[in-house]
């Protein structure tokens, strides 16, 4: 239980020094106005993931119920 206790504890405290840092990358593409261009991306990679799982998951009830 220590253990779990302290690897949270380091987790959480490494999580906090990455906040810190700024990331200038990112405000360059806010500023150019790419930022849309990466959520978009990001938000259509998501969404055929869930639409693969969702089909896939019919599939598979089909298959359940035939059996």
């Amino acid at each position: 239980m220590k253990k779990i206790i302290s690897f949270l504890v380091l987790l959480l405290t490494s999580l906090n020094l990455f906040a810190q840092e700024e990331v200038q990358m990112a405000d360059q593409m806010r500023a150019d106005g790419k930022i849309w261009v990466v959520v978009a991306v990001i938000a259509i990679v998501f969404i055929g993931i869930i639409t693969y799982l969702v089909l896939l998951d019919r599939k598979i009830c089909k298959i359940e119920k035939n059996l």
